[in-house]
């Protein structure tokens, strides 16, 4: 066998002995949150009777979010979100440190060559005559190879290695993140446009029933405090008009800031969808809590706890000698012309060995930091299932009860448009004044408005449901048929209740429903 394989044996030797770890024995924590949810999985929104394998996360956002121009958003913000690329960034970096850690596992190995000349005068020379010495060296080197073999390199490697899909989990949180930032936003634009057009519709009945009373006075049946209440519910109509309009351009900024500059078009087509409550599919929600490991966060806290875990089998190993290797093989003679001759081969091996006496207790403490660390990582572990259970567990609470809700305000904006029906009535007999006219409207008004946001609040829920279960990661869903609509049944509120025309007409008749003429 070549003289120098056998120079190498011992480091093929030290590199299979290296399979020692003193890093603790990894066992994932148990889930500090109870098995099932607190609330039935029940509700709009909700899917029951889901096989396993149907999972909020394996539905994709293509088939979760219904509306074209949604989808689109989402995918302009997938490729221009700037939050999402330095996510993805972090990853480039992140496998970059991995592969400089994992590469200390594997001796570097190298060539080289020096040449050296030297004079040494008559008084240093054994011959008492000055001396004129050369020598030249070419090899393969490796230079000091660090044998791991109580595992502090390897367990490094592993700490590297899980902050790098620490952060991959990262990206994926920040993506699920960002979609339903985009769905919110886009919700809001719409909720925006219908309040525009409420608002619009009341300030043109408002402006008429202003007229109205103007005549009334001008014929010396209305007195002045009637059209001064006239007016006060003209100006506030107006005021709402522009709050609405103010919405809806902060939402189109915060759309624009997520997509990279995409600006959304009208929403008329996605309107009557949002009233109706169509713009999204049911989310299956009925599995058990443990569907929460699945979360990107929660990996992502996971892998971080791994890595504390190996760091602590790397404090450990630093108590222990280590051990280092030089080898050199190669040729060397003292004449240039002689450097690749025979009998010019040369090596070298060196082995050296290190063992801690006395560090001032800095191992020590050392140790007790990345023990410290890893108990930190397990209560952050813990916070973020804590933290995702009451997640899931308030956006089954909105779909347990939001149904409910939007039939009894719907309910409302039928008995608020009754009344106004009635006052505007006893008005023109002149039962009452214009100030119970005032009062329904403003009523009516009011139950609109609080229609539309109970609305968005429950498309919005729907939304953190599908989030906080792990959906958005996907672009479609694998599993055909593991996505469905509405759960059936009357929606609570239609786009009539939210329309229908209300207030007095400009000439005192009785009031019009949409699409008909006075």
């Amino acid at each position: 066998m070549p003289r120098h394989v056998l120079a190498l044996a011992p480091v093929a030797l030290a590199v299979l002995l290296s399979a020692c770890s003193l890093a603790p024995k990894y066992e994932r924590p148990p889930a500090p949150v109870a098995a099932d949810w607190p609330i039935p999985a029940t509700g709009d929104g909700v899917m029951a009777g889901t096989p396993d394998s149907v999972t909020a996360a394996s539905i994709g956002w293509r088939d979760f979010f219904r509306d074209p121009q949604l989808q689109s958003l989402i995918a302009q913000a997938l490729e221009n979100n700037r939050d999402l690329r330095v996510a993805v960034y972090n990853i480039e970096a992140a496998r970059a440190q991995y592969n400089v850690q994992r590469a200390e596992l594997a001796p570097s190995i190298g060539a080289g060559a020096t040449g050296q000349r030297a004079r040494t005068p008559g008084d240093l020379s054994p011959s008492g005559q000055s001396v004129v010495s050369s020598q030249y060296q070419v090899g393969v080197q490796m230079p000091a190879f660090e044998i791991d073999l109580f595992g502090r390199i390897r367990n490094l490697s592993e700490a590297a290695l899980n902050q790098y899909l620490a952060t991959e989990e990262t990206r994926r949180n920040v993506q699920i993140t960002l979609i339903s930032q985009v769905a919110e936003a886009y919700l809001n634009l719409i909720a925006a446009d219908v309040q525009i057009d409420l608002a619009r519709r009341t300030a043109d009945s408002s402006q008429g029933s202003y007229d109205l009373v103007q005549r009334r006075m001008d014929a010396g049946v209305a007195s002045a405090l009637e059209l001064n209440q006239a007016r006060t519910l003209l100006e506030t109509a107006r005021s709402n008009l522009y709050a609405a309009q103010r919405a809806r351009l902060q939402a189109n900024n915060a759309l624009r800031l997520l997509t990279g500059g995409t600006e959304a078009g009208g929403t008329e087509a996605a309107q009557a969808s949002f009233i109706l409550g169509d713009l999204l599919s049911d989310v299956p929600a009925g599995l058990p809590s443990e569907v929460l490991l699945a979360r990107p966060d929660v990996l992502a806290s996971e892998h971080n706890l791994q890595a504390a875990n190996a760091n602590i089998g790397a404090a450990r190993a630093a108590f222990f000698p280590s051990i280092s290797l030089t080898a050199l093989f190669g040729t060397a003679s003292a004449q240039l012309s002689g450097l690749f001759g025979g009998g010019s081969q040369m090596w070298s091996f060196s082995p050296q060995i290190a063992m801690p006496i006395f560090a001032g207790g800095s191992l020590r403490g050392q140790l007790a930091l990345a023990e410290a660390r890893e108990n930190i990582a397990v209560a952050q572990y813990e916070g973020t299932i804590q933290q995702a259970f009451r997640e899931v567990s308030d956006a089954l609470a909105g779909t347990a009860t939001y149904k409910q809700q939007l039939q009894a305000e719907d309910g409302l904006v039928e008995a608020s448009q009754r009344s106004v029906e009635l006052s505007e009535l006893r008005y023109k007999n002149g039962v009452d004044n214009f100030l119970a006219v005032q009062d329904a409207q403003r009523t009516l008004f009011q139950a609109q408005q609080q229609l539309v946001g109970s609305r968005l609040a429950e498309q919005a829920n729907r939304v953190a449901l599908y989030k906080a279960l792990g959906g958005g990661w996907l672009e479609s869903s694998p599993v055909p048929g593991s996505v469905r609509t509405r759960t059936g049944g009357e929606p609570a509120t239609t786009p009539d209740a939210l329309r229908t025309r209300t207030q007095a007409t400009p000439d005192g008749g009785q009031p019009t429903a949409p699409g008909t003429q006075p």
